[in-house]
């Protein structure tokens, strides 16, 4: 199976983006591509046509290799609810909800799924790049692994380490991702990439002589900087930017303790007149800001209290009083509420909590979960999105619906200043978020798609200029 697999010297090096570019790029070769990622954890999901869930960076990996999303491109999928447990997701579809000790149990009956899923990714494609998670160097976790090494070894799938020269400390970096290694893992690295650098690159030659010594590993290339990566979809949350460029609309976001789906906002933050504002917690939402825009959260009940906890509901209230807007998504729209009931704890202990109380309606949590591509109408433009939610919400406010899905969705109040909308994804269609602007005074000239998509051929050029293609896709056979 002409297969291989991207894994990093620890989170955030760069490798879904480096995946994404890889599949652009052997597109633009003519090979028939597929993206792969064993386990993912992250509650930025997207969903596939099919209803299923899947990692955000799998979907754009997907969309540069001109594919659409499937659930076996991402068969485990943990969606973090509190700081010791998540929702596990496994082939799109929720299994059961774990503590991190027991997730540790559950791993080892988890990769019959996951090399179920590579083999069907690899039989409908001709190569696939297959994403890591984390690093391999956590050898506390090699006993049970199913997304690093225990994958490669299971599959035998030749690996490239990534290491990230932006953080610093490269050379450790790679030389210790070795030197903890057992033999036969470290026998699967067939080279190593340095990623992220800034300035001379014949600066760090001697560094990379060093390491392809130390380590014997084939040097496959450095990848300079590459500043458009801000412009596409990011997946973790330590991605999020506090601000965008400056535009005359002020639109504020509350960075909630678990935070999903959070690239709702990117289409707004790419506007020329636009400014978003990601504000962080013991931070007062901005006084300036003409919207503030609830998200989508993993757990409602919790994020509503943390929402308390900043005073960031006084906040919401003065922003009103000001004649501001507010636009709930999601987990947002449920908050936007008077009442949150969960007397069966799906979303938490037991219990019932008062929302926000700016729309009349009110959420009951329930444990079927809606996870389904939409396509519909709002301020009388189409709109394309998805619901990936649990609970239904109901109430006089409901009347105005946000958008027809075909079915009425969302709610706003009386003098249209609070909207809340179960539907993610509303922004990246140029027509809706061209409307939607307008409402607050903002044009918009934005192509959103378009500019995704140019992002993505010019990465894929960037990596064909710097790393050494032709070894690279010779090692996947």
């Amino acid at each position: 199976m002409p297969a291989l697999m991207i894994q990093g010297t620890g989170s955030n090096v760069g490798k879904s983006l480096l995946v994404a570019g890889l599949c652009r790029a052997a597109r633009a070769r003519g090979m028939d591509v597929a993206p792969f990622k064993p386990q993912n954890m992250s509650n930025n999901a997207a969903v596939t046509p099919d209803g299923g869930e899947i990692g955000r960076a799998q979907a754009l990996q997907a969309l540069a290799a001109g594919l659409p999303p499937a659930v076996h491109m991402n068969p485990v999928l943990l969606k973090p609810e509190t700081d010791r447990a998540a929702q596990v997701v496994v082939q799109g579809r929720a299994m059961a909800r774990a503590e991190a000790a027991d997730y540790v149990a559950l791993k080892q009956h988890l990769m019959g799924a996951v090399l179920e899923s590579f083999r069907e990714i690899s039989a409908r494609h001709h190569l696939v790049l297959v994403e890591g998670a984390g690093s391999p160097a956590e050898v506390n976790l090699r006993a049970r692994d199913i997304a690093n090494m225990g994958f490669a070894r299971a599959a035998n799938v030749p690996v490239v380490l990534v290491g990230d020269i932006d953080r610093g400390g490269v050379i450790a970096q790679i030389v210790g991702t070795q030197a903890v290694l057992d033999p036969e893992d470290s026998a699967m690295i067939r080279g190593f990439v340095v990623n992220r650098f800034r300035g001379d690159p014949s600066l760090f030659d001697a560094g990379r002589d060093f390491i392809s010594c130390r380590t014997g590993w084939p040097d496959l290339g450095m990848v300079p900087w590459f500043p458009e990566a801000a412009l596409l979809p990011a997946e973790d949350a330590v991605d999020l930017r506090r601000a965008s460029a400056g535009g005359a609309l002020h639109i504020a976001c509350p960075m909630l303790s678990r935070i999903a789906n959070f690239d709702d906002l990117d289409p707004l933050a790419a506007e020329p007149g636009v400014r978003v504002s990601m504000v962080p917690p013991g931070q007062a939402l901005p006084g300036d800001a003409d919207v503030v825009i609830l998200p989508g959260t993993k757990s409602t009940r919790g994020d509503l209290a943390f929402l308390r906890a900043q005073g960031w509901d006084i906040d919401l209230s003065a922003h009103l009083r000001r004649g501001g807007h507010v636009l709930g998504i999601c987990g947002g729209f449920q908050m936007l509420g008077r009442i949150i009931h969960d007397p069966d704890g799906h979303d938490g202990a037991p219990g019932t909590d008062s929302g926000l109380g700016f729309l009349d309606v009110e959420t009951r949590m329930s444990p079927d979960k809606r996870v389904v591509a939409v396509h519909g109408n709002a301020l009388g433009q189409p709109v394309d999105g998805y619901e990936i939610h649990m609970g239904r919400t109901t109430g006089p406010d409901c009347v105005r619906p946000f958008a027809h899905l075909p079915a009425p969705d969302g709610a706003a109040s009386p003098d249209g200043r609070v909207t809340g909308t179960y539907l993610h994804g509303l922004f990246a269609g140029d027509a809706f978020r061209t409307a939607w602007l307008s409402r607050f005074g903002a044009a918009s000239t934005l192509r959103y798609g378009a500019g995704v998509e140019g992002v993505l051929d010019r990465l894929a050029q960037h990596l064909e200029t710097h790393l050494d293609l032709d070894r690279l896709f010779a090692l996947a056979g």
